[in-house]
């Protein structure tokens, strides 16, 4: 059996090392404003995306805004 990841509720094969990792294949840039992640449930800083290793099992929320009216 393959490890899982769960991204905004939604189970994919955990593919991404780390959390900048998956973000960047996403084309969310380590830089980009106004993202917000949150890993099992607690708000992870910025700073520690790069340095943040998925494991099988783990929940991340991205929260982004989007264009709209």
């Amino acid at each position: 059996m393959s490890a899982l990841l769960h991204v905004n509720g939604r189970a994919e094969p955990l593919a991404a090392v780390s959390v900048a990792d998956l973000l960047a294949a996403r084309g969310i840039a380590a830089d980009a404003r106004g993202v917000a992640v949150a890993l099992n449930g607690a708000l992870l800083p910025r700073g520690r995306w790069a340095d943040t290793r998925l494991q099988d099992g783990d929940s991340l929320e991205i929260v982004r805004p989007i264009q709209g009216g």
